[in-house]
């Protein structure tokens, strides 16, 4: 097990969840904006979440579903999937499907952000992942469109500004979401949500 894992296995108690979540559709018309506030459609009220940031992923390799990664997360010690989103890039879910996770669906913690302050993060920050390896590739325009659209609501429903934005590689040892990512181009597209 490396030191993510067991850092993460840690943090996540080992409770063993099965994946469970809905899926989004992808972007298959000009605006399906709507359709990204299903993912307020919680089991658990999100009245007192504790989300005050966003960490941004990659999965570093070009092929991933939520049932793949969770696979690979349990391997690794945890109970399931550590995200609370999967944004797919057309190799095994679809291009810009996106994947909300039962640590969302239920308001758990993730188990997604290593490093000195991981555990505030986990706690207190909503993990997105990316499916693909931004360190060796550009992630999807169907993918980057859901993601911002995806971050912006959930700005706007939980009052998270721009600068609580953040790339995993900005808290943890990592290069996530890879060299490849489009940081100016992203966070120009952030909501200015004042504090």
């Amino acid at each position: 097990m490396t030191a993510v894992g067991g850092s993460l296995w840690m943090l996540d108690g080992n409770r063993d969840l099965g994946l469970d979540g809905i899926r989004l559709p992808s972007l298959v018309a000009p605006d399906m904006t709507s359709s990204i506030d299903r993912i307020f459609e919680t089991r658990a009220s999100t009245d007192n979440a504790p989300w005050q940031a966003i960490v941004i992923h990659h999965t570093a390799s070009t092929y991933g579903t939520a049932e793949s990664i969770e696979k690979e997360h349990k391997g690794m010690g945890l109970s399931g999937l550590g995200y609370h989103f999967v944004v797919g890039n057309g190799s095994g879910a679809g291009d810009g499907e996106v994947h909300v996770g039962y640590r969302w669906l239920d308001q758990l913690p993730g188990a997604h952000t290593a490093g000195q302050y991981g555990d505030w993060y986990n706690r207190n920050a909503i993990g997105i992942c990316l499916v693909g390896d931004g360190d060796r590739e550009e992630f999807t325009g169907a993918q980057m469109a859901r993601l911002v659209q995806a971050v912006r609501a959930l700005q706007r429903e939980f009052g998270i500004p721009a600068r609580n934005v953040i790339l995993h590689r900005d808290v943890a040892q990592t290069t996530s979401p890879g060299q490849y990512f489009p940081v100016a181009a992203f966070q120009e597209q952030l909501l200015s949500v004042p504090n």
